[in-house]
């Protein structure tokens, strides 16, 4: 049986001038959004900041789960994702996602954590998800 979540988003007024909102139904999220703050280098949330914590989240899950199948489980895992979301022809499209892992795990040498974080990003939902129509690139190591 699948799970489900829903979120919730309103926008009044033109996409310039405008503003929305957005809520979670578990109460997670709750931001007001705007075009300035997805657009241009202005503070505030953003659809594509929303993305990039779900995939921070969502690899360090599935490493979580790879390096634990591997007997070899986690201290402590520390996931940035950054997204970038630019002008493209004539609309906007978020074009990449650049994940950066550090991680703490007993066992484990460099080269295993850097194999196991790959399959871990190439693998979580949310990568899936994104795959064919966002560059998604990894930097991880221990430490």
């Amino acid at each position: 049986m699948a799970t489900e979540k829903t979120a919730r988003a309103t926008w009044e007024g033109d996409l310039v001038h405008g503003s929305g909102h957005v809520t979670s139904g578990s109460g997670s999220v709750d931001a007001d959004m705007t075009w300035s703050a997805r657009a241009e280098d202005v503070e505030g949330p953003s659809p594509e900041e929303l993305i990039a914590a779900a995939h921070a989240t969502c690899v360090s899950m599935a490493l979580a789960a790879g390096l634990t199948r591997a007997g070899t489980p986690p201290q402590r895992l520390e996931a940035e994702a950054k997204t970038a979301f630019e002008k493209v022809g004539e609309g906007f499209k978020l074009t990449s996602v650049r994940l950066t892992i550090r991680g703490a795990v007993d066992g484990v040498d460099e080269q295993a954590f850097r194999a196991a974080a790959e399959d871990a990003k190439e693998n979580c939902p949310v990568s899936q998800a994104l795959k064919g129509n966002v560059e998604i690139s990894l930097d991880a190591s221990l430490g």
